[in-house]
């Protein structure tokens, strides 16, 4: 087994020479790679990435001083909801406004009223529901990096946009003017839909709050990862062993095995601090404990996997969490 200490990546692909370039597509091409043309040209926007920075250099030091606040990490959902609070309310405020849209297409009242009807009920509703949605999803963005942070914050900016839409609509339809209403609720809920889409694209396409160690299980049987005098007492130690990242400590004569990237967003736990028999993520700040992996604190909200350990032959093996089905004589695989 090699040791390692950070993540490999995918060689880059290499295209055939007769194949159009992915930077000028054709029309076909473009059908199906306009959205990560999209996501690439957001970031590559000046302003707002100089917008991105200035924003971290203000909330950054803020979220990292008060990081231990029960309340922060309530705002992530955390350990204790098991994900992130963020999407799912964002459904309230897109649900209320789509409400608004039918109340709208089936009045056929053509009177003027003015005050609060149904839709403005509902519009007012999806108001107050978007502002708990704008805090869960303002406390995520402090925990994103790179182009994510980028594209985060530009989803952030089209629902304000959307958010001061609805509102300018919600104000006419309380003075009576229906028609002004009815358009700028309709804006509302197209500007609403675009920046669902940029949420949709950093979940599924980067995978952002997504468990990183989701389908970590290897190695499937016991596996050399270090010989045992280069561990050191109280001092993390990252090795590899059959392709997946781990992280060894060893305290007062006892191991530790520990998946060593992080579940939130996939910073290196051997490069972070252990104290008590806790190490810290030095990306974010979430916190596991190396006997079973539990979430000692946020952003985080999956454990961290643990591996089981053995010394044999003067070599730290490591075993993942599933191990090989037994053969008989025979060769078949029990059931």
């Amino acid at each position: 087994m090699r040791r390692g200490s950070g993540q490999a990546g995918d060689p880059p692909a290499v295209g055939q020479q007769s194949e159009p370039a992915i930077s000028s597509p054709s029309a076909a091409t473009w059908l199906v790679a306009w959205h990560g043309d999209l996501a690439a040209w957001l970031d590559q926007l000046g302003w707002l990435r100089t917008l991105s920075d200035r924003l971290t250099a203000v909330l950054g030091p803020v979220r990292e001083r008060h990081q231990d606040n029960l309340v922060l990490e309530l705002l992530h959902g955390g350990r204790w909801a098991g994900h992130p609070l963020h999407p799912a309310l964002s459904d309230l405020p897109i649900g209320l406004w789509a409400g608004v849209m039918v109340l709208d297409a089936t009045d056929r009242d053509p009177a003027p009223r003015r005050g609060l009807d149904a839709a403005g009920m509902l519009s007012a509703a999806g108001l107050l529901a978007a502002g708990a949605t704008v805090l869960t999803g303002l406390n995520d963005w402090t925990v994103s990096d790179d182009q994510d942070r980028r594209v985060g914050l530009f989803h952030g900016l089209l629902n304000t946009a959307a958010l001061g839409l609805q509102g300018a609509s919600l104000g006419a339809r309380m003075a009576g003017h229906r028609g002004p209403a009815r358009a700028l609720g309709a804006a509302s809920l197209t500007v609403t839909a675009a920046a669902g889409y940029l949420g949709g694209h950093l979940v599924f396409t980067r995978g952002v709050m997504v468990s990183r160690v989701a389908w970590a299980v290897g190695p499937r049987r016991w596996t050399r990862a270090l010989p045992e005098a280069d561990l050191p007492d109280d001092s993390p130690i990252a090795v590899e062993a059959e392709g997946r990242q781990i992280m060894l400590y060893r305290h007062r004569g006892s191991l530790y095995a520990i998946d060593n990237i992080c579940s939130h967003a996939g910073g290196l736990l051997s490069r972070g601090p252990v104290a008590d028999l806790t190490v810290t993520c030095p990306l974010h700040g979430s916190r596991f404990s190396l006997a079973d992996g539990c979430v000692r604190r946020g952003p985080a909200s999956q454990p961290q996997p643990v591996l089981p350990t053995r010394i044999r032959n003067g070599w730290i093996e490591v075993r993942g969490s599933q191990p090989a089905p037994r053969r008989p004589a025979s060769g078949r695989t029990q059931p």
